[in-house]
Parts: C-alpha cells; structure tokens; sequence
C-alpha cells in the first residue's frame, strides 16, 4: 500500500532552516484544504530554490554555485520535509535528489505534482535510459546525471524557470460551467469545492482545457497521456474519461462537459451552462 503523504508540524523538526522571501525564518505545519486537496496560490515570478534530500557534497555544491549566481536557496534532509517546504515557501524551482531519498523519489514527485506545476530538476547517478523516461513522464522537467557543471545546472534552471513563468504570467484560468480550472497550478473546482484528481485524470483533463472547445484525437490523448499509442490503450483512456466524469460531472450519466465525438475524440465544452445550486 502507498504511504500517507499529507504532513503534520512533526516533519517541520526533519527540515534544515528555511527562510520565507522575506528572510524570516518559516515556522508552521502543513494545513490541508477541502476535501483532502492542496491548491498551490500562483507564484510570481523569482529565484527561490529548494534542494530536496540532497548528498551532503552535492548540496553544499549546489547551494553555493546557485548563491553565487543570485538564486535564494532553502534546504530540506528529507522526502517528508521536502513535501513540507512545498506547500510552506512555494519555491520557484525544485532539485530533487532521489539517491538519498528516505522514501521513494517518485512517489514524492508525484506527490508534489498532485498540488502544483513547479518545475522539478531531478539529479542521479543513474544514467540508464529507462530511468530518464521514467522520471519526466512521472512529471520532471528536467533530469541530470551525476557528475555535472554548475554552468550546465544554471542554465537549465534558467529554461525551467523561464518555461514555468512564461505559462504563469499568462494566468490560464478555464471556467466551463461549474468547473473551474487553473492550469498553472493545476488547481480543479466544481461550484466551488476541490476536486483531488489522480496524475492521470490531472493530465487528460489538463489537455482538454488547454484546448477548451476542440476535440483531441484518442491518439494524441493516449500519447499525452501514456507516451506513445498502442490500439490496447484505447480502453484505458475510456476507463479514465469514466472516472474523471464521476469527479467533475453534476450528473456522469449524462455528461454536459466532457463530451465524446464518436469515433474521433473528446473535448471539454466551451459554453457549458452553470448550474442552478439549491436554495435550502
């Protein structure tokens, strides 16, 4: 079975010193909102840097090659203080190191997805091409293999960060209906309430709403979602549109946001009507 990862002021003790943005120290547990999900509030554009479980040399590297180029660096010794600091500083830029993890790396960064759009840079010894592909389709934006230059490690925090802010600057919030999306920081409503979705359900519905009104062929959604097309997925994408329907539906059995175009799609009505919420 997976491991809780919703966090209480005991993981706080495990974090090295934080610093807010505004250089006081950060004090506090982790709180969490309805229903269960955390909604990241939309950061403006800066230099804030977390290292998540980084080796001893490799942290010390980092974070003095990074000073030096004018980022602001906060430190966390472990997965769970990590996960704590995320929802605390809201940095800019997450490094994660998953070698020293004391859980598993992915199950972190999956977790971290689940509530925010942050760009994650993941660094490893591990060079084998599966390893890759697995991490930045669990969600990274970037993957460096162990040894490497600081000038190389600035340089795509700087891509990743320019990336990141150019889709926040735009603050894409997509409301159809009751639904309400925000695709910066991946943030779902419905009349109101959050909705927790799965990383798969976030992805389909993410590229629904990036293209609010259009259908998308079964195979780009299939290859966004899974990677590449295979004929066997066909059936997994309806299993998927079932559930999400049940999340962001008034009424699934009758659905009047998600809609299919036989044999071609779906895509995820434009000009839904509100609905008319009870008086009593």
């Amino acid at each position: 079975m997976g491991r809780n990862l919703y966090l209480t002021d005991a993981t706080v003790t495990a974090m090295k010193p934080l610093r807010s943005r505004g250089g006081e120290p950060h004090v506090g547990g982790a709180t969490k909102p309805p229903n269960g999900a955390i909604r990241s509030a939309t950061p403006k554009p800066g230099n804030t840097v977390l290292l998540i479980d980084c080796e001893p040399q490799t942290s010390r590297f980092v974070s003095a090659g990074l000073k030096l180029r004018g980022y602001s660096v906060c430190q966390a010794e472990n997965g769970s203080a990590g996960l704590n600091a995320v929802l605390h500083i809201r940095p800019d830029l997450i490094i994660l190191d998953p070698d020293w993890l004391d859980m598993s790396g992915i199950e972190v960064l999956q977790t971290i997805r689940s509530w925010s759009n942050v760009p994650v840079i993941v660094l490893s010894i591990r060079a084998e091409e599966d390893q890759k592909v697995l991490w930045l389709r669990s969600g990274a934006d970037d993957y460096m293999i162990k040894p490497f230059g600081i000038a190389e490690l600035t340089a795509r925090c700087e891509v990743a960060l320019r990336r990141y802010h150019k889709a926040v600057d735009k603050d894409p919030v997509v409301q159809t209906g009751p639904l309400t999306i925000d695709l910066a920081s991946r943030a779902v409503t419905l009349e109101g309430r959050y909705v927790t979705l799965t990383r798969r359900e976030s992805r389909l519905l993410y590229q629904l709403a990036s293209h609010l009104g259009l259908v998308i062929t079964h195979q780009q959604l299939i290859k966004e979602i899974w990677g590449d097309f295979s004929p066997d997925n066909m059936q997994y994408l309806r299993t998927l549109v079932r559930k999400l329907r049940q999340k962001i539906e008034l009424d699934p059995s009758q659905p009047k946001l998600l809609m299919s175009e036989s044999g071609v799609g779906y895509r995820l009505e434009r000009n839904a009507i509100p609905s008319l919420k009870s008086n009593h």
